[in-house]
């Protein structure tokens, strides 16, 4: 048996290499990773919000500020107007932007900092400008001549301001490893704030009780279970190359 397992590699949904089954009933890597440790990893959004800062050469700051008054810095966050994710990019903005997943917090925030990038260009460096034309559009911008006249509008741009003079910690998020498949559309579902829905995902807030209890109830069954699937699809793509 515990030949058949030294031989069973990917074991995570995903094709992953180097996975071995251990006498304390928790699978690990060579590099000591836990079996569980490749569902699911963690970003942190300081580093994502700093990455895009250098990248569109825009303030780390006001960009995180952009994310704490647009989403809270929830990935899963969407308006009653359908803008979603950190920095609340609506569809048509993201697909401008090449944004293909907005629910991916690296892709919205990268996306984000390009818009609010090139949106100081176009006002010449005046932030408050950039950050009405964020929120109300650059049409209103444009036909008021300056910040618009919405009280929504005004308020954003004062909040956005204030938060850019704190300390802020974006915080992490967990997400699952990606299989390179496209991701279906999450159902929406209410949460407490009136301006935002939210996307539920999976809850971490017992996430290493969860890990643990994970490796240690993924039994030898299971592992052999999911060797047998995945000889069946490599003989399924062996099939359907012969075709080809």
């Amino acid at each position: 048996m515990e030949n058949i397992m030294s031989q069973i590699n990917g074991v995570s949904g995903v094709r992953q290499p180097h996975i071995t089954r251990t006498n304390s009933r928790s699978s690990v890597d060579k590099d000591g990773r836990s079996f569980s440790s490749y569902l699911k990893v963690d970003k942190d959004l300081n580093d994502i919000f700093e990455r895009a800062a250098e990248k569109y050469n825009v303030s780390v700051n006001l960009l995180k500020a952009i994310g704490k008054a647009e989403s809270d810095f929830r990935p899963d966050a969407v308006s009653k107007s359908g803008a979603q994710g950190v920095m609340q990019l609506m569809p048509k903005t993201a697909e401008y932007l090449g944004v293909k997943d907005s629910f991916d917090p690296e892709q919205n925030i990268m996306g984000g900092a390009k818009y609010i990038s090139e949106l100081l260009k176009k006002y010449d460096g005046d932030t408050k400008l950039a950050l009405a034309a964020y929120n109300a559009g650059m049409g209103n911008v444009s036909k008021y001549g300056g910040v618009p006249p919405f009280k929504e509008t005004q308020n954003y741009v004062v909040k956005v301001a204030k938060f850019m003079n704190q300390d802020l910690d974006a915080g992490s998020f967990t997400a699952a490893k990606s299989n390179g498949s496209t991701r279906s559309p999450l159902p929406v579902a209410p949460s407490f704030s009136n301006r935002y829905y939210t996307v539920p995902l999976a809850s971490n807030t017992t996430r290493d009780e969860d890990l643990s209890l994970l490796d240690a109830v993924f039994s030898e069954a299971d592992y052999l279970k999911l060797l047998d699937m995945i000889l069946k699809e490599m003989e399924e793509d062996k099939d359907e190359d012969r075709y080809f």
